[in-house]
């Protein structure tokens, strides 16, 4: 998580900052958003398929987390202490990148990667926060539970980002995940719209569980990793009875 958001801020940098000579050399927005999309993407990817995601799950999202716990598929202690690790990762990778930008994450272009609402007000965002945190959830379900397909779990979860940071953005900075904007919040002081990212992520993912589990006729999903194609031991309930 703090890779993540470490590489995020780095990325809102170099493509929003006004010194940036990638932003100047680039004056459309929804390019340098596209440009952000695929950068965030592949690194949502390379995250997902490193040692440290393979033995974890790939859980950098607590609304993910609190889902596959609906689902019966990860330990109550473990979930806790996911989104423990999840948020403080969060604060700490936006601390680093601070640090080591020498604070030009604090330019008004740039806000630490922070996502609020866009000109449309907080009620679009969080409806938009809903619909987005429901793609990506049932996108993770039905693909990570395909079994040609599984192995490509984290290749979906990472063209979806790159979609929503072009597309979606400027309706509520795209997050999807209450630890991504809690990072940036903490930083910059941003607390006027968190309820929205702490609210729509998880309703979004919980209702894609439900339509997941009405379209297998109340059989859950295996396992709670993204990334199932590996060695590495598995902390997951296991088994295709939802809380088996």
């Amino acid at each position: 998580m703090g890779l993540y958001l470490f590489f995020t801020c780095l990325f809102a940098t170099l493509f929003h900052h006004p010194n940036s000579p990638i932003g100047q050399a680039i004056p459309s927005v929804i390019v340098r958003r596209g440009l952000m999309g695929i950068a965030v993407g592949t690194t949502v990817v390379a995250i997902a398929l490193t040692p440290w995601s393979k033995q974890s799950g790939g859980h950098i999202n607590p609304a993910m987390t609190f889902t596959f716990y609906r689902l019966g598929k990860t330990y109550s202690w473990d979930a806790v202490f996911y989104g423990v690790a999840q948020f403080g990762g969060a604060a700490a990778g936006v601390a680093i990148a601070t640090c080591l930008l020498h604070g030009v994450l604090g330019n008004e272009t740039v806000r630490y990667a922070a996502t609020l609402p866009g000109k449309y007000g907080n009620g679009v965002a969080f409806v938009a926060e809903a619909i987005i945190s429901f793609c990506l959830m049932i996108t993770v379900l039905f693909v990570s539970n395909h079994a040609p397909l599984a192995r490509y779990t984290p290749c979906f979860v990472g063209a979806l980002y790159a979609v929503f940071i072009t597309f979606e953005t400027p309706l509520s900075g795209m997050s999807m995940n209450p630890a991504r904007t809690f990072g940036p919040a903490l930083q910059g002081w941003y607390w006027h719209a968190l309820w929205v990212y702490f609210l729509a992520p998880p309703l979004g993912m919980l209702v894609a569980s439900e339509v997941f589990l009405w379209a297998r006729g109340g059989f859950g999903p295996y396992c709670a990793k993204l990334h199932h194609a590996n060695t590495k031991r598995c902390i997951f309930r296991h088994g295709r009875q939802v809380g088996s």
